[in-house]
């Protein structure tokens, strides 16, 4: 057999714009330069212990069990469903986009008698309506995302959503995939059963890493269940195990990846989550008066928009995709489409992390006023 023969890498700087993933600091990326150890070196050990501190900063919590999982976003979601759910528990879904109906797929497949609740695409829910449908009947779990990529809205009274969810005996779920470290996310005074992220997004670090958070309450329900999860790779107890002071073998974690990520979280810190919130609302309103001033405006209502994640009309007679395609080829600036139903119908724009800077969205909005045009 011939040996195959290949050019260097060459891939090129993007300015990342989408739903995910986002640009990376150039500190994140040093920190990736440096020369990865073995899964159990003191060295990581520590940075583990670090990165937990980190964590539990942005999560504001105090949970024990947080830490980092190695996989996408879409682990966490998964470990958060299967450490919880037995086969025929009772689950109730919120759906008001693509990844409240992805959750509501896990929780089927791991065998819960799943009931859901939907919304139009672009809508949140009210706590009376999810109340009323809790009172139904005894649910094991309610889920629910706090920031739903795929229409850009933010489910806003997640601390009320979640004491009615804990008033009629169910545990929340909660995902924060795209606005943890961008909006306010806080675990212990909404009293959050399970929360999960990703590296990628609003903390902008590069993909791979699922931060997670469980509370006493969850814990408890996990430890004693009839039998054990599902999953062994996603198995929590097995992972605060490896994350503990015991370190017991799970995996071999990538070193690279939790460099990046506790240097993320770093960043995040040192900015302080007041300032960090406001960078984000300050750079996507500046997008929102923009897009409007040039026939672009935004699909969610200003009362639950998300800064992180906007989604944009596009206008009456032109093609979405071919001006994606251009905006990549012509200014090496990438959006995305939309989902489902809103595939044709909106640009999403994400303004996460390092993202959101001042300087990309004026670029954007120059780039797009030049393609409209021509």
């Amino acid at each position: 057999m011939t040996t195959p023969r290949f050019s260097d890498l060459n891939v090129s700087t993007r300015i990342l714009l989408g739903p995910g993933p986002s640009m990376a600091s150039p500190r994140v990326l040093r920190a990736m330069a440096t020369p990865p150890v073995g899964h159990l070196d003191p060295d990581l050990l520590q940075i583990y212990t670090e990165e937990q501190q980190l964590l539990r900063y942005v999560f504001q919590t105090e949970n024990e069990w947080t830490f980092a999982l190695s996989g996408t976003g879409t682990s966490g979601m998964e470990a958060a469903l299967a450490n919880l759910i037995e086969p025929g528990d009772a689950a109730l879904i919120a759906i008001h986009g693509y990844f409240g109906e992805r959750l509501a797929e896990m929780a089927t497949r791991l065998g819960a008698e799943v009931d859901r609740i939907e919304r139009p695409l672009g809508e949140i829910f009210s706590l009376k309506e999810i109340e009323t449908a809790l009172k139904r009947k005894r649910y094991k779990v309610f889920a629910i995302v706090h920031a739903e990529t795929s229409t850009g809205a933010e489910q806003l009274h997640i601390g009320e959503i979640a004491a009615a969810a804990h008033r009629y005996g169910a545990l929340i779920v909660l995902d924060t995939v795209t606005s943890l470290g961008s909006i306010p996310v806080k675990i212990d005074e909404w009293d959050i059963d399970i929360a999960y992220s990703a590296s990628q997004k609003s903390l902008g670090a590069p993909s791979g890493l699922a931060p997670i958070t469980v509370s006493e309450r969850a814990r408890e329900v996990i430890q004693k269940r009839k039998s054990p999860p599902p999953s062994f790779y996603l198995d929590l107890a097995l992972y605060a195990k490896y994350w503990g002071e015991e370190h017991a073998y799970h995996h071999t974690a990538s070193a690279s990846l939790h460099y990046a990520l506790r240097e993320a979280l770093r960043i995040a810190a040192e900015e302080g989550l007041k300032a960090r919130f406001a960078r984000h609302r300050a750079n996507a309103e500046l997008l929102w008066a923009g897009l409007e001033e040039i026939g672009v405006p935004p699909f969610i209502p200003p009362e639950y928009r998300l800064p992180p994640l906007t989604t944009a009309r596009v206008p009456e007679g032109v093609d979405p995709h071919r001006v994606r395609t251009r905006l990549l080829k012509e200014y090496n600036i990438e959006i995305a489409a939309g989902f489902g139903a809103l595939k044709d119908k909106v640009w999403r724009i994400g303004l996460m992390g390092y993202s959101s800077r001042r300087e990309n969205v004026l670029l954007l909005l120059a780039a797009l006023r030049e393609l409209l045009r021509s």
